[in-house]
């Protein structure tokens, strides 16, 4: 493995957080439904009448993390599926894809902030500045860019950045994230290639 790569053990618990926003309004914004923001998968769980309004019933506790958990799920699927159709899917580092070691110690920070804090939006922060208010297609693109700029190509796989990816686990989660723009129909799965 190359000195590049982050390993899990070397990575604080701010630069997971850091991962988690971008994949929780990652996730956010690529939900469909009856209040549908980019359509890249099929739930509606956000949304004050779709999903929240279940588990507002069924878990009145967690149902703010749940919500986020659940389309977190969905674009974790999303991203699986298509990293399955590349030839060696185990070298791309997707957002929602870092490596067995990396992915587990962010479910267990997200474990960890659900049994401490009531809500994501006040566990992590900058994630209620993206989707607190109305969904906005301009506003969520001006973020992206925030991020930084991603220099990606189209390949068959998706869109791939160029170069390793960063050593930090954060910015290479905000280089995924601003390597989505411009928004695209489907997911465009932005990925790196991991170095063999």
């Amino acid at each position: 493995m190359s000195d590049n790569v982050p390993t899990a053990s070397s990575i604080t618990d701010g630069a997971l957080d850091a991962v988690l926003v971008c994949q929780l309004a990652v996730a956010w914004a690529g939900e469909g439904g009856e209040d549908a923001r980019l359509k890249w998968w099929a739930t509606d769980l956000v949304s004050e009448f779709g999903g929240r309004d279940l588990f507002r019933l069924l878990l009145p506790h967690t149902a703010e993390w749940a919500v986020f958990e659940g389309a977190r799920e969905a674009a974790r699927r999303t991203d699986s599926e298509l990293r399955s159709k590349d030839a060696n899917p185990d070298r791309l580092m997707t957002l929602y894809s870092f490596g067995f070691d990396i992915d587990e110690r962010l479910d267990e920070r997200l474990a960890d902030l659900k049994r401490r804090t009531a809500s994501p939006l006040d566990a992590l922060a900058g994630l209620r500045d993206v989707v607190a208010s109305r969904w906005n297609k301009d506003s969520f693109s001006a973020w992206m860019t925030q991020l930084g700029h991603a220099d990606a190509v189209s390949a068959p796989a998706g869109r791939r950045l160029k170069g390793e990816p960063p050593r930090e686990i954060d910015q290479a989660a905000r280089m995924l994230v601003a390597a989505l723009h411009p928004l695209a129909p489907a997911y465009p799965l932005p990925h790196y290639r991991k170095p063999t």
